[in-house]
């Protein structure tokens, strides 16, 4: 039988752009890095007491993402916003001094815009993060943060997500007053390892080819990697897949593993990991098809997993990483059911929520 040309092959687009992401990051850090400083600058001159972090989807993981880098690395309470709050009740709560951090890829759907602008108007300092600079969003905005991916053509959002990622990474360690460049500049050269390893992720895709329910937990900086790694298998191959931190997985959901449905989970090497491990020896104990997306110790002791390599890579950055093989899993895991990753059913690429 011939094989279908390449620009018919399903998920061709989705693969495509999995594998431009190295080229994304370097891009970020490179001519975008300075921009993301001087952005950084002008917020921080504002001395903001609280962020709200505003997002749908897997930009709301992103944001996620951001929230615990705020908390951690700055001390400044953050909360993720209930727009409807805005837009369906018309609640206008006091929001001077507050940073209103809006992420979204396209920056077109109404209720990010509508919320956005109802925060400048309340008094916030409002920053807008996106890969579309002519986008409604960021007219409605004062600061922008251009990610830089490029565009984004398959459904499932993927360089835009790692994109997100470093970009709110730097816009932190600006506030901070810090280049975070340096950090993370090991990410592209590590990004584009991890990504000729795909065989290794057709293999551990045929194991869980027919699963009919997933759970995926994490700790710490790698939660949002659970939230977003349970979004793609969901949106491409159709599977239920559950994400619990491994704290909320302990009170009751773990009464629902066996040794039939898989859990993975997201050990990031740091306190994120460590705080995890009660929950792996727990699962363990409960004999679960456990895959481990981490260290080389921990998946050693797995029922499968793919090792990361995170020597002198910073916790706070893993995150960058260790979604690439989780969406490779989505990928191969709907080529293997016989769908096409690149178009989901019922989805559409600017999803215009009110």
């Amino acid at each position: 039988m011939t094989a279908a040309p390449e620009q018919e092959r399903p998920g061709r687009i989705m693969a495509r752009e999995i594998r431009e992401q190295p080229d994304v990051l370097r891009r970020l850090l490179g001519t975008g890095a300075a921009r993301i400083q001087d952005v950084a600058r002008q917020v921080a001159a504002r001395a903001p007491r609280f962020v709200l972090l505003t997002a749908r989807g897997t930009s709301d993981n992103a944001a996620l993402y951001a929230k615990y880098l705020l908390e951690i690395r700055l001390g400044l309470p953050c909360g993720l916003a209930s727009m409807s709050t805005t837009t369906a009740y018309g609640a206008r709560p006091d929001l001077r001094d507050v940073l209103v951090i809006t992420v979204s890829q396209s920056g077109g759907s109404p209720d990010l815009v509508a919320s956005t602008k109802a925060a400048r108007e309340a008094g916030a300092i409002t920053l807008a993060v996106t890969n579309n600079p002519d986008s409604p969003l960021a007219a409605v905005s004062e600061h922008h943060i251009d990610i830089m991916a490029g565009p984004e053509k398959a459904l499932p959002a993927t360089k835009t997500y790692t994109a997100s990622l470093l970009a709110l990474y730097l816009f932190v360690e600006g506030l901070r007053g810090a280049d975070g460049s340096t950090v993370a500049a090991v990410l592209p050269d590590l990004a584009a390892e991890l990504l000729t390893r795909q065989d290794e992720v057709r293999t551990l895709a045929s194991r869980y080819r027919f699963a009919g329910r997933m759970v995926i937990t994490s700790r710490g900086y790698g939660y949002p990697t659970a939230k977003e790694a349970a979004l793609k298998l969901m949106e491409t191959s159709y599977i239920p897949a559950l994400s619990y931190s491994g704290a909320d997985l302990l009170h009751g959901p773990l009464a629902m593993v066996d040794n039939i449905s898989p859990v993975i989970a997201v050990v990031t090497d740091g306190q994120g990991g460590l705080a995890l491990q009660p929950v792996l020896d727990r699962l363990r104990g409960r004999g679960a098809d456990l895959m481990v997306v981490g260290p080389e110790i921990q998946v050693a002791q797995a029922s499968a997993g793919f090792v990361l390599p995170t020597a002198g890579v910073a916790e706070e950055v893993q995150p960058v990483l260790e979604i690439l093989p989780l969406q490779l899993l989505a990928y191969e895991v709907t080529i293997a059911r016989g769908q096409d990753p690149d178009a989901p059913r019922a989805l559409a690429k600017v999803t215009e929520t009110r």
